[in-house]
């Protein structure tokens, strides 16, 4: 069950903590994402320090204005600043989360604003999907993303869990990120690791038990469960003490960034962004920030040992 938010994360708003959330999300050098030593050719990691500062504003509001406005606003502030999709995922998670009054217990929270979740929500959020113009959606038989919705947010939602881990977390009350990724988190945090070891962590975590959905809609399911498998390696080898396990995190991050990027895990990149919203929120992420040798990657040497 997630906590309150700790004293000291009060004093920022709900926008500003997913503003850091993604800034967080964004530099940790995550295996086959964009950080701030790799990019991708339509991609960049100054696109999503960009996008992070867009969606603050707009997300501030969800708890008045609902979250179909707020998803829709926030797609439109980040159209401003880039030209490409780069926080579509991280928008629909991190508004419903917004949508929690500060003083109330997240999961439900959670789950009184998904279940009041209206049509209109349903049809401002299909066509900020539709703006925001992500690849590889496909058509469906109900509820298509380039109809109308006659259903509930929610309720479309359902409809899509199967195929789309962030559409899951709207059907299950956000179970990955809340029973699995915060606490592969608080673990690494207890253990007095470095932040970007920690969120590290929790992405392949996440990885290794949900295969990514936005490669499987890339390049199918069976390379979907292979990135699994090769997470549940890296994180059995040794990462990141032993040798063997920098070196398997070394092949599983070349890996991903085959085929053009086609294999990048997107899916499980946007849940880690949840994860150190609720992190930052509950106070598992101290704020503000240590700026000692530890407070990041390590010591001085850690930033080219594990990447």
């Amino acid at each position: 069950m997630s906590r309150t938010p700790d004293s000291s994360a009060v004093e920022l708003s709900s926008g500003k903590l997913a503003q850091i959330a993604c800034i967080l999300e964004a530099t940790a050098r995550k295996p086959g994402n964009v950080h701030r030593f790799a990019d991708f050719d339509d991609l960049d990691y100054l696109d999503f320090l960009l996008s992070a500062s867009a969606i603050a504003e707009p997300l501030d509001r969800a708890e008045q204005e609902g979250i179909g406005r707020v998803v829709l606003s926030a797609v439109q502030a980040t159209r401003k600043v880039i030209a490409t999709n780069s926080n579509l995922g991280m928008i629909l998670l991190l508004a419903p989360m917004a949508a929690v009054a500060r003083d109330a217990d997240l999961a439900d929270g959670l789950e009184r604003v998904l279940a009041g979740a209206t049509i209109d929500d349903a049809q401002l959020v299909y066509e900020a999907i539709r703006r925001a113009n992500p690849g590889g959606m496909g058509k469906v038989d109900e509820q298509d993303i380039a109809d109308e919705p006659t259903v509930t947010l929610r309720e479309a939602m359902v409809l899509a869990a199967d195929r789309d881990l962030v559409a899951r977390q709207y059907a299950n009350g956000y179970r990955e990120i809340l029973d699995d990724g915060l606490p592969a988190l608080k673990r690494w945090m207890d253990d007095a690791r470095p932040l970007e070891i920690a969120i590290i962590d929790a992405y392949l975590e996440l990885l290794a038990n949900h295969p990514d959905t936005l490669i499987a809609r890339k390049v199918g399911w069976g390379k979907a469960r292979e990135a699994s498998r090769f997470s549940r390696e890296v994180l059995e080898s040794g990462w990141p003490d032993d040798r063997e396990g920098q070196n398997r995190f070394r092949a599983f991050d070349q890996w991903l960034r085959s085929d053009g990027n086609r294999l990048n895990p997107g899916a499980t990149a946007d849940l880690t962004a949840a994860v150190l919203f609720v992190g930052l929120r509950d106070g598992t992420i101290k704020l503000p920030r240590s700026t000692g040798p530890d407070g990041w990657s390590g010591t001085l040497d850690a930033p080219r040992r594990f990447s």
